[in-house]
């Protein structure tokens, strides 16, 4: 999440139920977010107890998948509406249906609406489709000009969810900054959102690529697939250590700190490129990737920025690199090349970087292009004099080096373990304090700092179909019913013998009493069980 944040508090292994508000106490985002955390961890949790690793609402279960022919190379999936769990995380099919304007002056509304990809008439336009498909999914963005966004030509493949979380802030949806507040003063909170991509896989990528597999097996090779795939493949340590040119600035913090930075900061380490320890790479933040530049223009080189920057400590400076971000881009998990900062125009509020950002990239207003700053320099000119590591940048990134201390900056350094297998996006999240002089870490009673897997990003796989050829698509989704039920009504028979039952317990003597020449009284444990026979009897005439 990269959100201006303090730090993350939330740990499941400690089983903290709720966060407890102290009157006269300072708050704290921290708190408040380890709240939400608690309670999306139960819900989802308990969802998935109930339901398990996925399934959908009975009539109402979303993602049924047909396969649409088109033209070659270019056929086309139909999701159908409505809503599935994965891992307890619920997934929303169903496509939002536009508003009803109001009419154009002097003339009358019809109530007429076009079908589905056709024109209305008169000049109004073509009722959007009913369903999703696989081209056109809000957080797929599917290219047809790219091979292999295209759908597998060669039968059979698998079809299946993949659903992770992110974070969006005011820099990629301007509706949720409160214009009363003045372009001024920040955004206010950000947003978590929950993104489903329907994506395909081929068989042998499962091992099925011969035979004719039963559903079972399907869904049983998919299982092992998307347990591998989920699971984390890399580990980072992180601690403080007092660095060698720690004395050249005395005055800025305590002479035995080992974290020598003049602020609290919360670093963010991040994959950048994935693959093994020879091919990843890694960027790094000191404000957690928060500090964000909107494009309102792109001219070559040239970007045209909402803002540079609210101080210098925020701001854009020749030599930073940056990373051209927009929805599109996030949504897909790419990793390009990052952008150094050549040259600043300060009245016209530009910049020009060192290169044209990457094709599809930044070029489409509607996907709020951004510039994400990180703080690493390949000649280290802001953090001169703080211990910052130099080295040599691939595609504007830090080259991963396994099992020896990597410093960043103001002595923060980490330690990625050896026989790694990273993944873009995968990051960590170092809290660093001026009070202790050093970084927030766990640690084992030798205060060794503990390895750790990265704090996200956490995804979760749903077979969908299995694509055996055209109307041939095996469903491999779940579904479960409704918990509750309706209360069968009393009617007089069992009414009768409830009341044949109360007064036989209560000896009445109409019932059979002790006193009663013509015979002894029914015991109690008789008349009850002639009144549930007599019922059972009724239920099932």
């Amino acid at each position: 999440m990269h959100a201006d944040l303090s730090r993350l508090t939330h740990r499941p292994e400690r089983h903290y139920s709720a966060v407890v508000a102290q009157q006269g106490r300072v708050q704290l985002d921290a708190d408040a977010n380890e709240q939400t955390a608690i309670q999306l961890f139960q819900a989802r949790t308990l969802a998935a107890d109930l339901i398990g690793p996925h399934g959908g609402p009975r009539g109402a279960t979303g993602f049924r998948i047909a396969l649409r022919g088109g033209s070659r190379e270019l056929d086309d999936l139909v999701i159908g509406g409505g809503r599935y769990y994965v891992d307890g995380i619920l997934c929303d099919a169903t496509r939002p249906q536009p508003g009803v304007p109001v009419p154009a002056h002097g003339t009358a509304d019809t109530g007429k609406e076009g079908k589905e990809g056709q024109d209305g008439g008169d000049g109004e336009p073509a009722a959007p489709p009913a369903t999703w498909t696989y081209w056109d999914q809000p957080d797929g963005f599917r290219d047809p000009e790219r091979p292999g966004d295209r759908l597998p030509t060669a039968f059979p493949y698998l079809v299946y969810l993949k659903v992770w979380e992110r974070l969006v802030t005011a820099a990629e949806d301007p509706a949720l900054r409160e214009v009363a507040l003045g372009s001024a003063l920040p955004d206010t909170a950000a947003r978590a959102k929950v993104v489903w991509q329907v994506l395909p896989l081929p068989a042998a990528a499962l091992g099925l690529d011969s035979g004719d597999p039963t559903v079972d097996e399907v869904r049983a090779a998919f299982a092992r697939w998307a347990e591998q795939a989920a699971a984390p493949g890399s580990r980072l340590a992180a601690r403080s250590e007092h660095p060698g040119a720690a004395d050249d600035e005395p005055c800025l913090v305590a002479p035995d700190a080992r974290y020598r930075g003049p602020e609290n900061q919360l670093y963010r380490v991040e994959v950048h490129d994935g693959g093994s320890a020879k091919d990843a790479t890694f960027k790094w933040s000191r404000e957690n990737g928060s500090v964000t530049f909107p494009v309102d223009g792109l001219d070559g080189t040239w970007a045209e920025l909402a803002t540079l920057g609210s101080d210098d400590k925020l701001d854009l400076d020749v030599g930073d690199l940056v990373e051209f971000v927009d929805t599109g881009y996030t949504s897909r998990g790419e990793a390009e090349p990052l952008l150094r900062v050549e040259e600043v125009d300060l009245p016209g509020r530009r910049v020009r970087l060192s290169g044209e950002p990457a094709p599809g990239v930044g070029r489409r207003p509607e996907l709020h292009p951004f510039l994400r700053r990180w703080d690493h320099h390949e000649s280290s000119r802001r953090t001169s004099g703080r211990g910052a590591r130099d080295g040599r940048l691939r595609h504007g990134a830090l080259p991963v080096e396994e099992g020896g201390w990597l410093p960043l900056e103001d002595g923060v350094e980490v330690w990625f373990a050896p026989g790694g297998s990273y993944r873009t996006g995968d990051f960590w999240l170092i809290p660093a304090r001026t009070a202790t002089g050093g970084v927030e870490w766990p640690t084992d009673p030798a205060r060794r700092p503990l390895l750790q897997y990265p704090s996200g990003i956490a995804v979760h796989f749903a077979p969908l179909a299995w694509i055996a050829g055209e109307q041939t698509e095996p469903d491999l989704r779940l579904a479960f019913r409704p918990l509750a039920a309706s209360i069968p009504a009393a009617d007089d028979a069992a009414l009768a013998a409830e009341e044949e039952a109360r007064a036989a317990e209560s000896g009445d003597a109409s019932y059979g009493s002790p006193y009663d020449a013509s015979g002894p009284a029914p015991s109690r444990s008789q008349t009850t069980a002639a009144a549930e026979a007599a019922v059972d009897e009724e239920g099932t005439a």
